[in-house]
């Protein structure tokens, strides 16, 4: 009978991403057929897997959501966090974000059930562009943009080069492949500048379009279809490690 290793699996149900699963096993909370296992253990569809006592292996259909977050909501699955975006959306399935969207940034993010397109998204290193429209608190000029693009010193590094388009005296807009933490804010912030508000408008292929504040829509099936191409050379983060 096939197997597959054990976070794989509990990532297969829905339960969190691999990377989660790995957490939870670490903690001693997943059980296999009733036995601690160890990092790694393979399993078949046979195995009986429970969390915290639960059984978790049912079987859900793979889920693909775009969600326009509004300013305020957190991209945590901690329940016990206020605004937190798993009870905004409330969607029935349990989902989880691909990355992250500061608490006052709006705009695109991702939330599936599926931990493979989540490794595979969240590695840094296979440059995926994310599109931001950002206004700040003064007039910027060509040296701004210039100094944008060509890198910012920012956490013991400096940012990639970039593409940053003016849209007028205030507005912006930027492309990244990085995912540093408050990244865009962080390199006005080095050239004297207040971020006042951040929207991100594309991922890769994906982009808001019509989609209004605080609604979601699911990916269609072009768009998950080329997101899947996109994406197709990329190293899963266990792969990676």
């Amino acid at each position: 009978m096939e197997t597959k290793r054990l976070n794989k699996a509990i990532s297969e149900t829905g339960y969190c991403s691999r990377r989660g699963a790995d957490k939870l096993i670490e903690a001693g909370r997943v059980r296999v057929n009733g036995k601690i296992p160890e990092l790694g253990t393979k399993v078949s569809a046979n195995d009986e897997i429970t969390v915290n006592g639960k059984i978790i292996t049912k079987k859900v259909e793979k889920i693909y959501i775009a969600f326009n977050k509004p300013v305020g909501v957190t991209c945590t699955t901690e329940l016990h966090i206020k605004g937190n975006i798993i009870e905004y959306i409330n969607y029935p399935e349990r989902i989880f974000p691909i990355g992250r969207l500061d608490k006052p940034s709006e705009g695109l993010i991702f939330l599936t059930n599926d931990g493979d397109i989540v490794n595979k998204i969240l590695r840094s290193k296979n440059s995926h562009q994310k599109e931001y429209i950002v206004t700040v608190n003064k007039t910027i000029n060509n040296d701004f943009i210039q100094k944008m693009s060509n890198g910012i010193p920012i956490l013991d590094t400096v940012t990639d080069n970039c593409k940053v388009e003016q849209i007028n005296d205030t507005t912006f807009k930027i492309i990244l492949t990085q995912g540093l933490n408050r990244q865009i804010r962080r390199m006005c912030e080095h050239l004297g500048y207040e971020v006042k508000a951040l929207q991100r408008i594309r991922i890769m292929n994906i982009t808001l379009e019509n989609l209004q504040v605080g609604k979601y829509r699911s990916f269609t099936e072009n768009e998950l279809k080329e997101l899947n191409k996109l994406i197709e050379g990329s190293s899963k983060t266990e792969e990676a490690l």
